[in-house]
């Protein structure tokens, strides 16, 4: 039988990829023309703090991880621009394997294994990235991976890499975690694989903590190791800041623990600390660091340098406490719903769709001056609105007061349907 490719080839349906981008711009972009620039990526400019310009117009802002106010501390500040003036931002060149080693990354490193007390640490030029390359390296297709539900998009990703068998809980819920434990268990009884348990110490989103304290009783029957993603819980948590390990009392069962500097630190990068012989092996498995630069010096001495201010100033931390604690409780007295949060991180729900979350959002930025980022589906319910305030260190009790004010008058707008049922225009 012969065949005439040249009819063949006429049958031939082609497909532009981007054809699809253009019918389907996805869960978000969906929302482009009305949202971009002022919903989705807002432009906030000036010196990072309280208080912000945005569009020109001043807000205070409740919207950057700047927990302990660091971003803007006169130590740091003096530090990251005698360093970026002594060493640039290109020193250290190339990857810390072949050519980007120096004394102050491994000073680091020092300094932060013994601040979460463990054996070793590892200094990552990104945070997100380490997270993606930690799963890969640690888990083989042999092994079984038992992880939280809401766990970050970090971790999801580093999940979607590997071709181990994956289960998942629903979030806390140690019934349902003890269940994958039993699936888990007996695939490695036949693989010869081992179990890695994934979790994060303080959940970003709604700000509640990981059940470390619940999980890791299940240790002594299950053999696994835990693998903890504490981006929100380093500085902020426990009683020296060690994060969320030390707030339960179980940083020692943490078997891998992961911070980054994106949040308390007020930088980029993270590090990963653990027993000496794994933080060994993943210092020569991690792609991200092996084929990627080492993170430049003066980000590395920056860290340093927060790292002591973490450390030895713990009053840093007690004012973002007060803060926290101020502001929740005004938001509880004034009948808000901030869901399960036990950290500085402050949902407010409210009840409506993503019509009324822009006209909320509209009314709070340019007749109230407070700026807050907002959550719609498909993170929350389609019916459900949350702003997610951040609290800071920087942050004063005056700003607390006029906050939770700011927000009575906009429940009780919503409550007398005064936001439409319509994208709030930003441009008018």
């Amino acid at each position: 039988m012969f065949y005439n490719f040249a009819d063949i080839n006429q049958k031939r349906t082609d497909v532009d990829i981007f054809d699809k981008i253009r019918r389907n711009r996805g869960e978000l972009g969906q929302y482009q023309e009305q949202a971009d620039g002022y919903f989705m990526f807002p432009k906030l400019e000036g010196e990072i703090g309280p208080r912000m310009k945005f569009m020109g117009r001043e807000v205070l802002n409740w919207s950057l991880n700047n927990y302990l106010g660091l971003a803007n501390h006169p130590e740091v500040r003096k530090v990251d621009a005698e360093a970026a003036a002594q060493y640039g931002l290109a020193y250290p060149m190339g990857a810390r394997m072949m050519s980007g080693q120096t004394t102050m990354h491994e000073k680091f490193e020092s300094m932060a294994a013994e601040f979460v007390g463990k054996e070793a640490a590892y200094l990552l030029n990104y945070g997100y990235q380490g997270m993606v390359s930690i799963i890969d390296a640690l888990v083989g297709r042999k092994d079984v991976i038992v992880y939280d539900s809401e766990s970050h998009a970090c971790i999801m990703d580093g999940l979607r890499m590997v071709f181990a068998k994956r289960f998942v809980f629903p979030h806390n819920d140690m019934e349902g975690f003890g269940k994958q434990l039993e699936h888990a268990q007996k695939i490695v009884s036949e693989t010869g694989g081992g179990i890695l348990v994934i979790t994060e110490g303080v959940f970003g989103m709604a700000g509640d903590l990981g059940a470390l304290d619940k999980i890791v009783p299940f240790k002594k029957k299950y053999n696994f190791r835990l693998l903890v993603d504490d981006a929100h819980g380093i500085g902020t948590m426990g009683k020296t800041g060690a994060g969320t390990g030390e707030h339960f009392g179980v940083q020692d069962d943490i078997d891998v623990y992961f911070g980054t500097f994106a949040k308390s630190f007020a930088g980029i990068g993270g590090f990963v600390a653990g027993d000496r012989d794994v933080i060994s092996y993943l210092r020569f498995n991690l792609r991200s660091q092996i084929y990627a630069k080492a993170l430049p010096m003066a980000m590395t001495l920056g860290a340093i340098k927060r790292l002591e201010l973490i450390r030895d100033h713990p009053e840093l931390r007690e004012k973002l406490w007060t803060i926290t604690r101020a502001l929740q409780k005004g938001f509880r007295e004034a009948g808000f719903d901030l869901g399960r949060t036990e950290s500085p991180v402050t949902p407010v729900f409210l009840k409506g769709g993503i019509p009324q979350a822009t006209q909320i959002i509209k009314d709070l930025r340019q007749n109230y001056g407070i700026f807050c980022s907002v959550v719609i589906y498909p993170v929350v319910p389609k019916d459900a609105i949350m702003l997610r305030i951040i609290p800071t260190a920087a942050h004063t009790l005056d700003d607390v007061n006029y906050t939770v004010n700011a927000f009575k008058e906009v429940k009780k707008k919503l409550e007398a349907n005064a936001y439409p049922d319509e994208m709030a225009d930003f441009r008018n």
